[in-house]
Formats: structure tokens, C-alpha cells, sequence
């Protein structure tokens, strides 16, 4: 099981081997932690996304970083479920986002990775449910990634992550 921390900052400036973006299907960019991970990287990785679309929600799929800055070499993107009352699978399809997340890490070799609250911002998913989600995810899946940093992007998130992982 990897090393977790919980840290509240920008994910793009994290100290990791590969980051994961919240993408959507297209994956082409949008919006929140995507958008900021698409600037940081640069144009390329919209036509890297581009030419491994479409994503299904609840996988992922690895591209170079670009123009992120070393020791980030790598983009993992992941596609979360959108909430429409918890009724619809929606739990599955976000645990299996950190399952294929740490799968595709461990091909491409990644020993550390940073992700971010997945599906909880336009993809509307509860934060204090997506927390949970997170972590058991994470510790339950076998991996061969030693650290995984959970960034939170408000301390909100932040202090949600904290405690599910310290409980």
C-alpha cells in the first residue's frame, strides 16, 4: 500500500511522478483542476488527449506531461462520474477511477502520484462521500506507487480528505 498525504495546494506544483487530471471524455481540457493541469502542460497534451479519445468515465489513460515541470512526466487522465443522486452507479464509477488511475501508473512506471478530488466540482459528486471514496480506493488497491499525494484544491476539501484518512 503507497505512503498517503494529504496536501492543499496547486497540483500542478507537486513533486510527483505523474499527475492525474479529472478530465472529461474528449479529453481535450475544461474546466477546474483540467483546465490548470492543460495550461501548465501546454497545447500538446489536448493533442495527445485528443488522439487517445474518447475516455470512459470511470477509466484512464496516460500521456506525456509536456511542458509540466520535472520530476512530472507524466499526465494520467480520468474521466469521473456525474452525479445524478448516487442511484446510478455513481460510487463504482469514481472508486474505479483511482483503481485505473494506480493500474496505469504502475505501467508507466510512476512510484509517485498526485490526484486530485475527482468529480467533485462541475461533475457536481459529494465532497465528504468522493473523500471516502478516495482513500479506501486507494489503500484497498495493490500497486506497486510508494506515495500518493491527494491534493486538495480548498481547505474544505483539504480538511475532508484529512479526516478520512486520519480516521
Amino acid at each position: 500500500m503507497p505512503s498517503i498525504e494529504v496536501v492543499l495546494g496547486d497540483i500542478t506544483d507537486e513533486d510527483v511522478d505523474a499527475i492525474v487530471t479529472a478530465a472529461n471524455e474528449s479529453l481535450l481540457g475544461g474546466g477546474g483542476v483540467d483546465g490548470a493541469i492543460h495550461r501548465a502542460a501546454g497545447p500538446r497534451l489536448a493533442q495527445a488527449g485528443a488522439a487517445l479519445a474518447p475516455c470512459e468515465p470511470g477509466d484512464a489513460v496516460a500521456t506525456p506531461a509536456f511542458d509540466l515541470d520535472p520530476p512530472v512526466r507524466h499526465v494520467i487522465h480520468t474521466v469521473g462520474p456525474v452525479w445524478e443522486g448516487g442511484d446510478h452507479g455513481e460510487t463504482d464509477v469514481l472508486a474505479s477511477c483511482y483503481r485505473r488511475c494506480l493500474e496505469v501508473a504502475d505501467v508507466i512506471g510512476a512510484r509517485s502520484v498526485a490526484f486530485p478530488a475527482i468529480a467533485t466540482g462541475v461533475y457536481g459528486f459529494p465532497a465528504d462521500r468522493a473523500a471516502a471514496i478516495a482513500v479506501t480506493t486507494i489503500q484497498a488497491t495493490p500497486t506497486e506507487v510508494e506515495q500518493v499525494r491527494l491534493v486538495a484544491f480548498d481547505e474544505a476539501t483539504y480538511a475532508l480528505l484529512a479526516a478520512v484518512l486520519h480516521a
